[in-house]
C-alpha cells in the first residue's frame, strides 16, 4: 500500500473514531463524507476471500479510529461539557458540506417512484429514534446484576451501527438505553477497578465486532442487490442525522452552559470551517479517484500496446 493511501486511510479512521464519541453523529456518515464507505463494506465482506487486501485497507482505517478515540476522549468529553453547541455544530457543518456530492451522487444513479419509501423511511427513523424516552441510566458498576454481563453484548451490536449504518448514531442509540454515560465512565473507573470495568468493555466491545462484521455483510447485499434505493436510503440518513443533531440537543446535554454571544459565535465559526473542511476532503477524495481511475486506464492501455506490438513483431517475423 502506498504510504499517501496508507495516511488517507489512517485519517479517515481518527475521523470516524472522533465522531462516535459525538452523540448524534454517525462514524457510518463520517466514513461516507471521507469517501470510505463502500471500501469499508466491501473489504469487511471479502475478508476471507481477499483476506491480504482486506486486512490492508482496514488496519490503518481501525488503527486511526482507535488512535482518535483515545487521544480525543478526554478532550471531547470536556468540549461537550463545557461547549457542546459549537462542538456539535462543527460535525453538524462536515455533514452538510458533504451532502452536495451525496446527492451528485444519488441523481447520477436515477431515481424512480419506488426510491420515495427508501428516502422517507430512512429518515423517519433517525428523527423518530430523537423522540424516544430514555430508559433510565444502566448500572455497570460492581453491583450489576449477572444478566447485564450478557446485555453488554446487545447494547455493542446495536452500538456498532454507528460504524456500518450512514446517519444512525450509536451513541444516540446507547443515550437511549441508558448506556452511553456508564460506557463512557467505565474508561474513567478502570484505576478504580481494572478487573471489572475492564470485563465490561471487553464484552461491550465483543458485541460491536459481532455486529460490525454482521451489519456490514447486510449492508454489502443491499448495495449489490438494491444500489440505487440503498444510495438514497444513505443520503437520507444523513440527511436526517444532521436534523437529529439538533432535534436531541438539550436531551444529550442537559447540564450545558447557557447560550451567550461566544458559544454562538464559536459555534457559527467552526461550522463553517466544517463546511469548508468538507467540500477541501470532497475535493481531494475525487482528485485521488480521478488519479487512481487514470492509472488504471493507462495501465490497462499500457498492456494493450504492449500486446499489440508483440504481436506485429510476430508477423514482421
Amino acid at each position: 500500500m502506498k504510504i499517501k493511501n496508507f495516511l488517507y486511510n489512517l485519517a479517515a479512521g481518527a475521523a470516524i473514531g472522533t465522531g462516535m464519541i459525538i452523540p448524534g453523529v454517525s462514524g457510518g456518515t463520517i466514513a461516507v463524507m471521507m469517501n470510505v464507505y463502500d471500501k469499508i463494506i466491501d473489504s469487511v465482506s471479502n475478508l476471507r476471500r481477499e483476506f491480504k487486501k482486506s486486512v490492508l485497507f482496514l488496519l490503518p482505517v481501525l488503527l486511526g479510529a482507535a488512535l482518535a478515540f483515545a487521544a480525543l476522549y478526554f478532550p471531547i468529553k470536556y468540549a461537550l461539557k463545557y461547549a457542546p453547541f459549537p462542538t456539535v455544530m462543527l460535525f453538524a457543518g462536515l455533514m452538510a458540506g458533504s451532502f452536495p456530492k451525496l446527492l451528485k451522487e444519488g441523481v447520477g444513479r436515477g431515481f424512480k417512484p419506488v426510491d420515495i419509501l427508501s428516502a422517507v423511511l430512512p429518515l423517519a427513523l433517525v428523527v423518530g429514534i430523537c423522540f424516544i424516552p430514555e430508559l433510565g441510566t444502566q448500572n455497570l458498576s460492581q453491583t450489576m446484576p449477572a444478566w447485564g454481563y450478557f446485555a453488554l453484548i446487545a447494547v455493542g451490536i446495536l452500538g456498532s451501527c454507528a460504524l456500518v449504518v450512514p446517519g444512525v448514531s450509536g451513541s444516540m442509540l446507547l443515550l437511549i438505553l441508558g448506556y452511553y454515560r456508564p460506557i463512557l465512565d467505565s474508561v474513567s473507573c478502570l484505576k478504580d477497578s481494572f478487573g471489572h470495568y475492564f470485563l465490561v468493555l471487553l464484552l461491550f466491545a465483543v458485541g460491536v465486532v459481532i455486529g460490525f462484521f454482521t451489519i456490514a455483510k447486510i449492508m454489502k447485499i443491499l448495495l449489490t442487490k438494491f444500489p440505487r434505493g440503498t444510495y438514497w436510503a444513505i443520503i437520507s440518513f444523513v440527511v436526517g442525522s444532521i436534523a437529529a443533531l439538533f432535534i436531541s440537543f438539550d436531551g444529550n446535554f442537559p447540564d450545558r452552559p447557557a447560550f451567550d454571544g461566544i458559544q454562538t459565535g464559536m459555534g457559527v465559526t467552526l461550522c463553517i470551517a466544517g463546511i469548508i473542511a468538507a467540500f477541501a476532503l470532497t475535493a481531494l477524495s475525487e482528485a485521488k479517484s480521478k488519479k487512481a481511475a487514470k492509472a488504471a486506464t493507462d495501465g490497462t492501455q499500457a498492456a494493450t500496446d504492449g500486446g499489440q506490438t508483440e504481436k506485429d513483431d510476430g508477423k514482421g517475423e
